[in-house]
């Protein structure tokens, strides 16, 4: 039996939450190196983050589900600037608090956490979630 990546995630909570999705549609997955990433998240690029996985056989179903979740969160959320729906949540590096955590985190060992904000791809505006 062959296992495949279905997908690759930065925290613990957005891969859970995709692990239940596939779950409840029937679809057995689990998590590769959650407890790694989630004790200690400067790890997390170092591990290539916490990985979904799935029967290779099952992938093309879990991929069709995700997409269509993601389909689905972007079409209830638009761009106030040009109402494009090309819209994630994305860590921004445009605020100085997020590097200040990066810094503190290299000297004392301890990830804070970093502001996210929506980023639309069309037109590169950046907005918090309301």
């Amino acid at each position: 039996m062959k296992f495949i990546i279905i997908n690759r995630y930065q925290n613990y909570i957005d891969a859970n939450i995709a692990k239940g999705v596939l779950e409840a549609s029937g679809v057995d997955s689990w998590l590769q190196d959650e407890f790694t990433v989630t004790i200690d998240p400067i790890l997390t690029n170092a591990v290539g983050g916490i990985k979904l996985m799935t029967r290779s056989e099952d992938a093309e179903k879990a991929l069709s589900i995700l997409q269509q979740v993601k389909e689905e969160q972007q079409a209830h959320l638009s761009c106030p600037r040009c109402g494009s729906h090309q819209i994630e949540l994305v860590s921004t590096p445009k605020k100085p608090s997020n590097w200040m955590s990066v810094i503190t985190g290299l000297f004392v060992n301890y990830a804070a956490p970093i502001d996210k904000v929506n980023h639309c791809f069309d037109c590169g505006f950046e907005f918090k979630a309301t």
